[in-house]
């Protein structure tokens, strides 16, 4: 089990590194594939955080801290609606309103 978790650790933090590079591209060269790579980098991240959680919990790996998660996941659900916005009408803003809250996310993941 643990492999798997490491796996989706590994995973979770390739959607972090895409954010930023996302965030990045649009806010610096306003490339088009820009708000592709953060939509598809926030869902993955998304995507593996829950998975990491459900087998934190299946598999007794660590203790849990709910409000912590429940934290994190509304904000990286915010970030996945704000890659999404930014799809449908790129703008410079949201791009960096979803690259500070990757990185507020970050912080809590850090410093809590």
């Amino acid at each position: 089990m643990s492999i798997l978790a490491s796996f989706l650790l590994f995973l979770h933090m390739i959607g972090l590194a895409g954010i930023l590079a996302g965030v990045l591209m649009q806010l610096m060269t306003d490339n088009a594939k820009s708000v592709k790579v953060l939509l598809h980098s926030s869902l993955l991240q998304f995507v593996s955080g829950l998975l990491l959680v459900g087998v934190q919990e299946m598999g007794d790996l660590a203790d849990v801290n709910h409000m912590k998660i429940g934290i994190k996941l509304a904000i990286a659900l915010a970030v996945v609606v704000v890659a999404f916005l930014n799809k449908r009408n790129p703008v410079t803003k949201l791009a960096a309103a979803a690259g500070v809250l990757g990185v507020l996310n970050i912080g809590i993941a850090v410093f809590w």
